[in-house]
């Protein structure tokens, strides 16, 4: 049965997609079975592993209107033991098309459980906001990852997020956990980078994963070539640190 892990945090350009992509391949090149979940219209995630988001037939837009079959609509093997769920920009019409639907917070909940016996993890790359499809993805996780950039204004909107993690646990999803919060974009040779870890871990009272992720050319220039940084450059900084990560996670209880 998969774990399902939702990656989020409503500020944009804090490594989501990065962390989405690069977690799940990890996760993959250690032979476990993966899904990732591109539940951001953006389709930053599903561009990230080489796949044409303009070209796909069927996306998980059409998955949660009930438009499409999800066995049918996952990309197999898009890298060794990872399928993906695809998006583009018409998914960001689904927050209009789901106010009035019956349980519209279980949507994907629901869809996922045809599917989650097939997979070790399932990991969902959530839209920059706390938007139905936000909630969508924390009532269907078990746990949630929230990756904060190293800078001045890291804390800003993770009590926010908190906040509706415990909202969600309270009235959607008893059973949902913050897993842990991954630093990125760490630069070592700045003040400001350190003073945001320490600042961080002296104010949050949850688990802080170990393994910070470095800010690094390889890592930024990868998903322009449509693959993971452990494909694009196994030895990279970036490479090392989201296989960290990834041992991090597994061993995660």
């Amino acid at each position: 049965m998969a774990r399902i892990i939702s990656i989020a945090n409503q500020k944009g350009g804090v490594g989501k997609s990065t962390t989405t992509i690069n977690l799940s391949a990890c996760l993959a090149e250690k032979n476990k079975k993966v899904l990732v979940i591109d539940l951001d219209p953006q389709g930053n995630t599903t561009s990230g592993f080489g796949v044409d988001k303009n070209r796909t037939e069927n996306t998980i837009y059409e998955v949660l209107i009930g438009d499409a079959n999800i066995k049918k609509t996952i990309i197999k093997d898009v890298i060794d033991n990872l399928d993906i769920l695809p998006a583009n920009v018409n998914l960001s019409g689904a927050e209009i098309e789901l106010i009035e639907a019956d349980d519209r917070s279980y949507i994907l909940k629901n869809c996922l459980r045809s599917i989650k016996r097939k997979y070790d993890y399932i990991i969902i790359d959530c839209p920059p906001s706390l938007s139905i499809l936000t909630v969508n993805a924390l009532t269907a996780s078990d746990t949630v990852i929230v990756p904060i950039q190293c800078e001045f204004y890291a804390l800003e909107g993770i009590s926010q997020l908190i906040k509706t993690i415990e909202l969600v646990q309270a009235r959607l999803n008893p059973d949902i956990k913050l897993e842990g919060i991954v630093f990125t974009m760490f630069d070592s040779r700045t003040n400001l980078s350190m003073q945001v870890v320490e600042n961080v871990r002296r104010n949050l009272k949850h688990n802080i994963y170990n393994t910070i992720i470095p800010r690094n050319v390889r890592l930024a220039e990868a998903p322009s070539h449509g693959l993971p940084i452990n494909l694009y450059d196994s030895r990279s900084a970036g490479a090392e640190g989201y296989r960290n990560l990834a041992e991090e996670v597994i061993a995660y209880k």
